[in-house]
């Protein structure tokens, strides 16, 4: 019995040595202040990470040949990079306080393969870029990472019996602004919410003044709650398209209870605005 053991071990090594050998990936270091650029053969059309501790941003617009690494505390975990040819570049990334290396440079020799390989007979299989939304998936992961900074911008908010709203962050990446968004009841009664817009507020000049609003719509919201219970806090965050204001522009966000008339506005000058994080 034991030598038949080792005889089909043999010959599933033989014929199927892809299932003997244990592919070992090199280890890329990053951490939470400083940016480690990853300077590719060709540009770069994907790139994912597996924890959330990891942020692999690259220009998704523009074909680039780079993108920029960053980490928090946590458990190593994986980057997986596909170029505009196909090329496959997998690696296990960790946190590492003190970096030695800011700057590395992919030689072609580094891809791990070809996400179409060619075979003699071909099945056909839905590509890992038509199953999932990257935008949305990119969106997600980046709130998530806003969220676990705790990172502020300023002192933003207002209130209204016992009911507060703050702007804790807003953060310039890619094309888009990110805005992290904070909810404080402090009454004994839950708040349920109606809606939450934002507007941009224009001074009209002239012998009559008067206020203009254009309302902006998000193109993805993560986490906004339609209810927060009493002494109870949320965070959650907008993603709006990148823009900017002059000085006789502000931005408003109106809160509205549905049902109640616990209401109020913030005010965001046009100097948060142009001069995100």
């Amino acid at each position: 019995m034991k030598n038949y053991m080792i005889i089909s071990a043999i010959l599933i090594c033989t014929f199927v040595p892809q299932l003997c050998s244990a592919q070992v990936l090199d280890t890329l270091y990053a951490n939470d202040t400083k940016n480690v650029a990853l300077f590719f053969p060709e540009p770069i059309r994907q790139g994912i990470t597996g924890s959330e501790n990891f942020i692999f941003t690259y220009n998704r617009e523009k074909e680039q040949y780079f993108g920029l690494l960053q980490a928090k505390p946590g458990k190593e975990s994986n980057l997986l990079v596909i170029n505009i040819n196909g090329s496959v570049f997998s690696y296990i990334v960790s946190y590492k306080e003190k970096l030695s290396n800011l700057n590395y440079f992919i030689p072609v020799s580094s891809s791990i393969g070809n996400e179409k390989p060619k075979v003699k007979d071909s099945i056909p299989v839905e590509t890992l870029e038509s199953s999932v939304d990257y935008g949305t998936y990119y969106y997600e992961k980046f709130c998530r990472y806003l969220l676990d900074r705790k990172q502020r911008i300023g002192r933003i908010k207002n209130q209204t019996e016992s009911i507060v709203l703050s702007v804790e962050n807003i953060v310039f990446d890619k094309e888009e602004l990110y805005f992290v968004i904070q909810i404080e009841n402090n009454s004994t009664l839950d708040y349920d919410l109606n809606f939450l817009k934002f507007s941009i507020e224009t001074r009209q000049k002239g012998k009559r003044k008067s206020l203009q609003r254009l309302y902006q719509e998000p193109i993805f919201i993560h986490k906004l709650p339609t209810k927060v219970r009493e002494n109870e806090t949320v965070r959650f965050v907008y993603v709006l398209p990148k823009f900017s204001i002059s000085n006789d522009r502000r931005i408003i966000l109106e809160l509205n209870e549905n049902d109640g008339e616990r209401n109020l506005e913030l005010k965001i000058s046009h100097k948060h605005i142009n001069n995100p994080n």
